[in-house]
């Protein structure tokens, strides 16, 4: 039997833990402003100082070729036609993170299709050619890419990984997470990795010591439910690593792809955030999809659990390929923050504090 939504708000208040049924109930039917209360107390439990972080980063793809073919992406060119393809040059890279250290940034987020023209050397090469070159910290390869490698290569997930870090990778971000239910994987990316092995993936990075962060995209042919199943994974293999640092939900932007869909609303999403932060209470820092969402939705975030503004983004491809173009320089997000009545810091990908914990960036 269904719970009612005052004895979900009395569970929390009493910091027991949400079932996924409990989870379900309120994103389906709670008020929008009582979910908001409700994720705002629990970010301030878990964060009782009035900050929001960021991180100045960019968006490296090293490839846009790739094999996979997902129906929802508008930014790969297909491995069968190189000639609209790119991989990008060692001189162009070493601009790019020039420019990003010059802007403060601490991080690269490197990431690219699955480039059947690419052996696993390449990706090796690629790390000691950043760590060789520059005092950076190199946030790279979502787990599809690393199942791509371990394949190419004929090695085992966790072989794969002890390669890549000893080459240099400093932790992975958690993108290829679609929605981590496997009936919908097959309608949206047919030719890609099923929840399993991604989970797998994870897993394997956490018990080696690497952190990573976890993703949902939403708003393309899931239902409600499988949006908490894919919560109740994530927060599952946390329970057993308390590896991932933090949660990223962001909206399908479906311009310029194959798939057909209303887009989501910023209430849609704002629902989604705050679920997000109230079921997943062993995980500490949830992010704002900006990005997909503009400036003023990136604000009210920090009201519906949010407490922490991602990446100043210096450079973002893929979600930019569907249409969208947000931008947000750094100091455009610090005056943000600051204008919702918080305290901006900047981070590393860890959540340390850049330049000694100063609130101006």
């Amino acid at each position: 039997m269904m719970k009612d939504l005052k004895s979900i708000y009395h569970q929390i208040e009493q910091y027991e833990r949400l079932q996924a049924q409990d989870a379900l109930r309120l994103l389906v039917d709670a008020e929008l402003l009582d979910l908001a209360y409700a994720a705002d107390r629990m970010k301030r439990r878990l964060h009782p100082e009035p900050i929001v972080t960021y991180v100045v980063d960019r968006n490296i793809n090293y490839t846009n070729i790739c094999s996979s073919g997902c129906r929802f992406c508008a930014f790969y060119k297909d491995a069968m036609q190189p000639e609209k393809g790119y991989l990008i040059s060692e001189e162009s890279l070493k601009q790019k993170i020039e420019e990003t250290l010059s802007l403060g940034g601490t991080q690269i987020l490197l990431q690219g299709g699955l480039n059947p023209h690419l052996d696993f050397d390449y990706y090796l090469n690629l790390l000691r050619f950043i760590k060789s070159g520059f005092p950076i910290h190199i946030h790279g390869f979502s787990p599809p890419e690393i199942l791509f490698m371990a394949e190419r290569a004929g090695l085992s997930i966790t072989d794969t990984l002890k390669e890549l870090i000893q080459a240099g990778l400093d932790s992975i971000p958690g993108g290829g997470a679609e929605i981590l239910v496997d009936d919908v994987r097959k309608q949206i990316s047919p030719n890609k990795y099923r929840s399993g092995q991604w989970l797998d993936v994870m897993r394997e990075a956490h018990h080696l010591g690497l952190r990573t962060t976890a993703t949902m995209m939403f708003g393309h042919i899931e239902t409600k439910a499988k949006i908490i199943e894919h919560l109740e994974k994530i927060r599952s293999l946390q329970d057993e690593t308390g590896g991932f640092t933090a949660f990223i939900p962001w909206t399908f932007q479906p311009s310029h792809t194959r798939l057909n869909v209303r887009k989501a609303t910023a209430v849609e999403y704002l629902r989604v955030l705050s679920v997000s932060r109230l079921f997943l209470d062993n995980i500490d820092n949830i992010q704002a999809s900006w990005v997909t969402q503009g400036d003023k939705i990136a604000q009210a975030s920090m009201a519906f659990g949010a407490n922490d503004l991602g990446s100043t983004m210096i450079e973002e491809n893929v979600v930019a390929a569907a249409g969208v173009s947000f931008r947000l320089p750094k100091e455009e997000m610090i005056r943000l923050i600051r204008d919702a009545g918080y305290q901006p810091r900047q981070r590393d990908c860890f959540y340390n504090p850049v330049n000694g914990g100063s609130s101006h960036g």
